[in-house]
């Protein structure tokens, strides 16, 4: 007669601060900054706030079956923490004691052992067994950076399902509101896959060179349009003489289009009463 393994006894308990974490090295220079990518974009796009906790190879910790269990996800995010004391160096999480448990978690795939993939149900736990059975993350990430491929895993029953992408291979996360997927490209002097953020209309959200870049267009092109736009009025002025501020006000607003056609019509003008019906048109 088979014997049914008994629920494990889990308990929410800080570890102790003379608590030795374990300092494995890093497997490759790229993982680290796969995650730092992650968290840089959120930040660019105002969504970190202090309340919560957006991590990579830190510590999420349980007591299980009176053994301290602690695994250090690739990169994982946290809605909501309880705030440490002014001049307290968080040095590992433990969900529901010093706040939520964890909405995503995310692992890269390693290129040895593939533990992300472990269910193993004793001490010291799989990953995917932590994951899904003693933290309950809502949703469990891998990625395999050498395929570019993604999984998406959430929580029903008390299992993992996987999920299937969009129609763009993107997945939405409700909890953050954005979507997750894959995006190849040059980053860091690495050309590889890497994955991206995209909001809820479907644009992609920058990182820090992007939105660099994204500024400098976006002033030339201010100052291009404001220099047409001088242009446009001083001519306007010959053509015309003085300009009502109701009227200068109402070019100031035009778009680049609209810019564009005024510097053609504006040499058919002989008087303040034609740039008005002009102005007018655009209105129909």
């Amino acid at each position: 007669m088979s014997q049914t393994k008994a629920e494990p006894i889990i308990r929410w308990e800080k570890l102790p601060d003379e608590f030795q974490l374990p300092d494995d090295p890093v497997e490759n220079l790229y993982h680290p900054l796969l995650a730092a990518i992650l968290r840089e974009i959120l930040e660019l796009a105002g969504f970190v706030t202090n309340s919560m906790l957006i991590a990579s190879n830190f510590g999420l910790c349980a007591n299980v079956d009176g053994k301290t269990v602690v695994k250090a996800p690739d990169w994982f995010y946290v809605p909501s923490v309880f705030p440490v004391l002014p001049g307290v160096i968080r040095r590992s999480y433990t969900p529901h004691t010093e706040g939520e448990v964890p909405a995503v978690v995310m692992e890269f795939l390693s290129e040895k052992e593939q533990g992300e993939y472990s269910l193993n149900p004793r001490y010291p736990y799989g990953k995917w067994y932590f994951y899904e059975q003693i933290l309950q993350v809502p949703i469990y990430v891998i990625f395999d950076p050498a395929s570019g491929s993604v999984e998406m895993r959430s929580l029903n029953s008390g299992s993992y399902t996987l999920q299937q992408p969009d129609a763009n291979g993107r997945y939405w996360i409700e909890s953050m509101g954005l979507f997750l997927g894959v995006w190849y490209g040059k980053k860091s002097e690495i050309t590889n896959y890497w994955l991206r953020w995209w909001d809820s209309s479907g644009n992609l959200l920058p990182w820090g060179e992007e939105k660099v870049q994204q500024s400098l267009q976006q002033g030339l092109q201010q100052g291009l349009q404001q220099g047409k736009l001088e242009l446009i009025m001083r001519q306007l002025t010959r053509q015309v003489g003085t300009i009502e501020p109701t009227l200068e006000s109402l070019i100031n607003n035009l778009s680049v289009a609209d810019l564009d056609q005024l510097s053609e019509a504006l040499f058919d003008f002989s008087d303040g009463s034609d740039l008005s019906s002009w102005l007018e048109g655009l209105k129909g």
